[in-house]
């Protein structure tokens, strides 16, 4: 029989965030978490299986208010304090709920590379499988890297180098501190969507197989008469780069061209000139909004193929 204070654990999560020196938890319905987190789930009533605060969720033991006010500020409401190990606490899962989440995260993220990535010497997508593989190399490489450095560091600090100055010599030189794409593997801490982007960067930086971002097949249409018209000086300072070393396109026309790196048709159709092209994902929202804003709604940006896997 369970105890009148204590809850039963079989539908519970639980989040616990360490702050001073003390753990605190709270007890959420299972997957809400993920749910609240990602924006799915709004209603704090819906993710809270109970209002309160604990210091150990499974005896049933609340976290004194003094307790909360040395950890969170004497002041913090205790709706605040809940928030705040709802947003940033540790979700505690099962081993095999944790694989489970893995897993999936996983195959999320490597679908999401191989749709976006191309080999640059035939323009087509790897499979799934083989995006694995090379992320599987980045990743061990990544993990003996770091035994190596975390080596060196023993070393170093074995040394007794007590003053706290950076070492130099060769070793020191040979690292640049500029930031580096490292992949180290998926964790269920970050969605996959910005997983995948750190993915892709790691594999385009390292080439492990040879890879490129691939690009979005658009179709550009804008009525002729505002083609010619000069570009607003805001808008082109804003296609400049910092040091301008860019010169702005001059014309509506020039400056939505300049954002195209291939084009495949361009025509005029009655008034409307049309033009169907490649254009690298980052540059998309550029375009779009230059459209959207320079052609006072006589211009659209349709994307035909969101990642070209192949071109003929």
């Amino acid at each position: 029989m369970v105890g009148s204070n204590q809850i039963r654990l079989t539908n519970v999560s639980l989040v616990r965030l360490k702050k001073g020196k003390k753990r605190f938890e709270i007890a959420c319905y299972k997957n809400k978490v993920l749910e609240w987190r990602s924006g799915i789930e709004t209603d704090l009533d819906e993710v809270l299986q109970i209002p309160n605060v604990f210091l150990n969720v499974s005896k049933g033991q609340t976290a004194p208010s003094a307790e909360l006010a040395k950890a969170f500020g004497k002041d913090k409401p205790l709706n605040d304090i809940i928030l705040e190990i709802l947003n940033k606490g540790e979700l505690q899962v099962g081993e095999k709920e944790r694989a489970a989440q893995l897993d999936r995260v996983h195959n999320e993220v490597i679908s999401i590379v191989a749709s976006k990535l191309v080999d640059p010497r035939t323009k087509r997508v790897y499979t799934t499988g083989m995006i694995e593989k090379a992320l599987d190399m980045l990743s061990s490489n990544a993990h003996q890297q770091q035994q190596q450095q975390g080596g060196d560091h023993k070393k170093n600090t074995d040394a007794g180098s007590g003053t706290g100055t950076p070492a130099t010599g060769d070793d020191a030189e040979a690292k640049p501190r500029a930031k580096e794409h490292v992949w180290t593997g998926v964790v269920t801490t970050k969605s996959a969507k910005s997983q995948a982007l750190e993915a892709m960067k790691a594999l385009i930086a390292n080439q492990p197989i040879p890879v490129s971002r691939a690009r979005m097949r658009l179709r550009i249409t804008c009525s002729t008469n505002v083609l010619k018209q000069a570009v607003k000086a805001s808008a082109a300072a804003k296609s400049g780069d910092a040091e301008g070393e860019q010169k702005a396109p001059g014309t509506v026309k020039d400056k939505i061209l300049s954002y195209v790196e291939q084009v495949e048709t361009q025509d005029v159709l009655g008034s409307e000139w049309e033009v169907v092209g490649f254009v690298e994902p980052g540059a998309f929202k550029g375009l779009s909004d230059f459209v959207g804003n320079e052609t006072k709604g006589q211009g659209r940006v349709e994307v035909l193929d969101m990642a070209v896997t192949h071109e003929d």
